[in-house]
């Protein structure tokens, strides 16, 4: 098995929700529009795309397990991502940004329809209800990622301490004492790691289906695909500025030859 990221993952999820939204978007707020009929359709869609990302971090959690070490910075993740990243993928807090921005974008581009009371069919058409339940999703994941975040940091901490009081020069007698002491240690801190990255990863993956679950088919559509187009926005961007700085790096050292 292959663990590649969620890039195949968005990639497929893109596709298919950006052919169901095109379907759609002509026929909102006109006559065609049968918004009972739309759903019936665009759940299932919905709910295969979760799918994906169920299946992901199902995959995901069994790598963890073998190496949690290299899952907090995998090898197909560009430094871009990893600049980014939180305990090993995008924070959950990150959805909320990514819903009211968009939101906001679409209600300004529909802002003439939206003023005649006619409905967008997509995240313009936010109702109190929906942002109610949003900022209550929002407040409960944020305690959630704080505790993470400073349980990441005391795990940081303590293996930093350990490493203070064995500075590489100092050997002799004791370095097979201290070589013990710091691979217990390690070894200790990486099964905590992996309980912390498991849990991470629960809280992307409970943030993403309970914010699909407060929106209605269409604009759960939406919002999967602005989070898709978003993660393969920045895994190609990422990947084009590692290539370009190898590139200067190369160039760097033909120069340094050469002089």
């Amino acid at each position: 098995m292959r663990l590649i990221g969620t890039a195949s993952t968005s990639s497929s999820s893109l596709q298919e929700v950006t052919s169901v939204s095109k379907q759609y978007e002509n026929d909102v707020g006109s006559s065609k529009t049968n918004w009972e009929e739309q759903a019936q359709v665009l759940r299932p869609l919905v709910e295969r795309v979760v799918q994906h990302y169920e299946h992901y971090y199902r995959a995901k959690s069994r790598w963890v397990k073998l190496d949690v070490l290299a899952m907090l910075s995998p090898t197909w993740r560009s430094s871009l991502e990893d600049a980014f990243s939180w305990i090993g993928g995008w924070r959950p807090s990150m959805s909320f940004h990514l819903l009211y921005s968009k939101s906001g974008l679409q209600l300004e581009a529909k802002l003439h329809d939206v003023s005649r009371g006619l409905p967008t069919g997509d995240l313009a058409d936010l109702s109190p209800i929906q942002l109610t339940r949003v900022d209550e999703l929002q407040r409960v994941t944020l305690r959630e990622e704080k505790e993470l975040t400073e349980k990441m940091a005391k795990a940081q901490e303590t293996v930093t301490e350990l490493m203070s009081r064995y500075p590489s020069r100092e050997k002799g007698s004791g370095s097979g004492i201290m070589g013990n002491e710091v691979k217990s240690t390690i070894e200790s801190k990486k099964a905590k790691l992996e309980k912390i990255f498991h849990r991470a990863d629960d809280l992307r993956l409970r943030t993403l289906k309970a914010t699909v679950d407060i929106l209605s088919p269409i604009q759960a559509v939406h919002f999967l695909m602005a989070a898709a187009e978003i993660h393969l926005r920045l895994h190609d961007w990422g990947k084009k500025t590692d290539a370009s700085s190898i590139m200067v790096m190369v160039t760097v050292a033909v120069l340094v030859r050469k002089g």
